[in-house]
Order: C-alpha cells, then sequence, then structure tokens
C-alpha cells in the first residue's frame, strides 16, 4: 500500500478496527476512510453500495462484525448469523463491483472444529463440527472465508483472510453480559476490588486453555500481511502460546490489585477446551507477536480505568 493510497477501514470504532486504524496512522497512511455504524449501516446494501461509488478506496480493512461472548453467542444466534452475513456480503460484494484493489477479511478462531487437535491449523477449517454455543457466528465468518475465496477465483481479486486468536485491548467490550472472557474479568475483578467484595465468581472449571492477543499486535499483523500476502488460503493470527481460565484469574486479579479469592461456577459452561492457534504460517511469512500478556493486562486496565467506568455495569 502506498502512504496515500485510499485506505478503508470498516469497523474503525471496535477493538480490531480501531487498532488497525491507529496502527495505519502510525505507519504514515494518510488517505484513511471510515464511518461509524449510524453513518452507515453496513447491513444495508444500498447504504453501502452508495458508499463504495462514492469513495472507491483501493484497500479494504473488513474489521465490523457483531461480536460477543458466550452467553451473547447463545441467546442471540440470529442476530449473529443474520447481521455478520449481511455485512460481509454487502462489503465483499461492493469492494469486487467497485474494484478494490486487496480487501482483508477478518475471521476468528472459532471457524475450527470444537475438538480439533491443537494447536490449530489452518488446514483443519471444515473437518469437524462447531463448538454449538457459538456455532451460528462460526458459520457467518467461515461464509465470509469462502466469498473471499470464490470471488478470488471467479474474478481474480486480491481477498485475504486472517483468524486472529483472542483479542484484548484498548476500545474492548466490558460489558459482562456480552464481552469476552479476559475484559468481562477486568471488570468483574475491578467492581470486587471496589466493593470488597471476599470473591470473585468466574465461570466453568478454569481448565480450558486460550491464547490472547494484544490488539496493537493484530493491527500490526493485519497491516503486514496486506502488504506481504496473496493467497487464498486463510493464514492465523495469534502469538503461539496460551494458559488457563484459571491462570488468567490469578494473572487479572495481580493487574487489577484485587486480594479476595476466586471461586468457579462449574454449573456453567466451559465453551470449547482449548483454541491455541499454530502460527507457522504467520512466523514463515516474517511476522511474531511482541507484546507479552502481562504488558498487554496493563495497558487494557489502564485503558479501563481512563475510559471505561462511567458505561453501565
Amino acid at each position: 500500500m502506498k502512504k496515500d493510497a485510499k485506505i478503508y477501514v470498516a469497523g474503525h470504532r471496535g477493538l480490531v478496527g480501531s487498532a488497525i486504524l491507529t496502527k495505519l496512522m502510525e505507519q504514515g497512511y494518510t488517505n484513511l476512510v471510515y464511518r461509524t455504524s449510524k453513518e452507515l449501516d453496513l447491513r444495508d446494501k444500498g447504504a453501502v453500495d452508495e458508499f463504495f461509488a462514492e469513495e472507491k478506496p483501493a484497500f479494504v480493512f473488513l474489521a465490523a462484525a457483531k461480536v460477543g461472548g458466550i452467553v451473547a453467542n447463545n441467546e442471540y444466534p440470529a442476530d449473529f448469523i443474520r447481521d455478520n452475513l449481511l455485512i460481509q456480503t454487502n462489503v465483499i460484494d461492493a469492494a469486487y463491483r467497485n474494484n478494490v484493489e486487496k480487501l482483508l477479511f477478518l475471521g476468528s478462531t472459532c471457524i475450527y472444529p470444537k475438538l480439533a487437535s491443537q494447536p490449530l491449523k489452518e488446514s483443519y477449517l471444515l473437518t469437524g463440527e462447531l463448538e454449538p454455543t457459538n456455532e451460528a457466528y462460526a458459520i457467518a465468518k467461515i461464509a465470509g472465508i469462502k466469498m473471499c475465496e470464490s470471488y478470488n477465483r471467479q474474478y481474480g481479486t486480491k481477498y485475504i483472510s486472517a483468524m486472529p486468536t483472542n483479542l484484548y485491548g484498548p476500545n474492548d467490550n466490558f460489558d459482562l453480559k456480552t464481552s469476552h472472557v479476559l475484559p468481562a474479568l477486568l471488570r468483574k475483578f475491578h467492581e470486587a476490588k471496589e466493593s470488597n467484595a471476599p470473591f470473585v465468581e468466574m465461570w466453568g472449571t478454569g481448565t480450558p486453555k486460550r491464547e490472547f492477543l494484544y490488539s496493537d499486535d493484530l493491527a500490526d499483523a493485519c497491516v503486514f500481511l496486506m502488504n506481504t500476502y496473496e493467497g487464498n488460503e486463510i493464514v492465523n493470527i495469534g502469538v503461539g502460546d496460551d494458559i488457563t481460565i484459571k491462570e488468567l484469574g490469578e494473572k487479572v486479579k495481580a493487574v487489577v490489585g484485587y486480594e479476595g479469592d476466586i471461586q468457579f461456577d462449574t454449573t456453567k459452561p466451559d465453551g470449547t477446551p482449548r483454541k491455541l492457534v499454530d502460527v507457522t504460517k504467520l512466523n514463515g511469512l516474517g511476522w511474531k507477536a511482541t507484546i507479552s500478556l502481562e504488558d498487554g493486562l496493563q495497558k487494557a486496565y489502564q485503558w479501563f480505568l481512563e475510559n471505561e467506568l462511567t458505561t453501565a455495569k
């Protein structure tokens, strides 16, 4: 990408999109285009078509999506599959019809089978059953991957798909009902500290293992891939290391400075037993994550303290 190329970041206010926008600015890209969801509803085909015809971006980072944790995915599956299919379809097709030079589609590691062997290789896609609690979201993301592949095959486009592991960082969702595990824990432990609660309750057994990637690292990888990678195969983005949910709780507890206990509600679901991605392909292309979980947690908690405490609990 030339520094003055017009680049559209879809979903620029979210965890992923905001990190990509910040990274592009840091690297000297000057012709950046973005719209809030109120200004442009990506579920509205007519509005998306009008936007692309008017702006004619050369590059597109498709980071806009309806996202959430186990609870949200389990309770609102229709919303997740409908909204994500609409967003992806409208943006990818409009990109093709308006001669976008290259598009990067952001997926998720929940596309992989629930019981796939670890670490998760890109080739494991569609080799087994999905985790039931987020099946609707995963199927939408798989459809986005296949749409990019299909447009490449039929129309000769350059659309690439990246699959990030569990993410966290600035502009994350810290709502206890709809957020992912790490931001939810930051809020839970902070509120327990503030109220002098004797313990914090965590869902499940604490034994599932998860990998966590700081959003700034993800953004760096996305810009790297946009500039260096062309291929129909998906690319995992991760750190290549994971910890148990119990260990994560202990780390969050330490960062927040909470001194009570941790209790596990084993009547609640654990989700996928493990989700570690194989990052051999990305490392082979020349990129590796640089931000440790400890440093990332400190940064995420600081952002939470400065930006999130006025939101509804």
